[in-house]
Formats: structure tokens, sequence, C-alpha cells
């Protein structure tokens, strides 16, 4: 059984790589992070979607819980989160941070975006929660 938001989530990924590219053709590789986040940020407003990069969320360990403020780099229309990087070269514990955000936010897609890259498309990773 998939996410009820995949397939919504499926269909963003395309614009919002295409976004990213144009961020990338832009600024090029070797900025902040920070500086790629508010591009990216304003690319994708002007294309109309909806962006966010905190939420509150519920954190449950056994029969505890608590609301937690969850800082994260864009989440796209709700159901597209997208983390970004401006590393050497993606890591491991990139992709594991992307993924345990996408299962507290219950987000069916994540993509990993290194703009540290001279083509952006091989800095790109598309992750699917299980």
């Amino acid at each position: 059984m998939s996410h009820p938001d995949f397939s919504r989530a499926s269909a963003l990924t395309g614009t919002i790589i295409a976004a990213a590219i144009d961020v990338h053709k832009d600024k090029g590789p070797g900025l902040l992070e920070s500086i790629y986040e508010w591009c990216l940020l304003k690319e994708l407003e002007l294309r109309g979607l909806e962006v966010t990069s905190q939420k509150s969320v519920t954190v449950q360990y056994k029969q505890f819980s608590r609301e937690e403020i969850l800082k994260f780099d864009l989440l796209v229309e709700g159901c597209v989160l997208v983390e970004l990087k401006a590393v050497k070269s993606i890591q491991p514990i990139h992709k594991a941070q992307l993924m345990s955000y996408m299962k507290l936010l219950d987000v069916p897609l994540g993509l990993l975006v290194n703009f540290n890259e001279l083509k952006l498309t091989d800095g790109v990773s598309r992750l699917l929660l299980p």
C-alpha cells in the first residue's frame, strides 16, 4: 500500500528539480547552503507552490510524547521534503537525516539536492518512505 500523497508528491518532483536547476544556473556551485535555500524557496513560490521550512510535530517515544518544532530545509505542498546541501559529496548520514525527517513528518517523498556539483542533476537523490 502506498502513501496517500505519493502520486501528488511524485508529480511535483520534476517541478522542484527544474526550479533547483534554475537556481544553480543563476548562482553556480560554491556558495553557502542558506543562499541556495532562500533562492529555491523564492523560485518555488514564483512557480505557485506552497513552501514551509519548519513545522511542529509530535515526537513519540514508548508511552511518552512531546511537541517539537522541526526545522528542515523545505517542505513543498506538504508532501515533498527537500534537503539542500553544498558539500563535496553526499554521505549516508545526509540520506539518513532526510529519511528520519520524512518519517516524523509522514511525507512520502524526499529530495536531497547537492548544489556543489558542476551539473546539478548529478547531485539529486530521490528517497521514498518505506
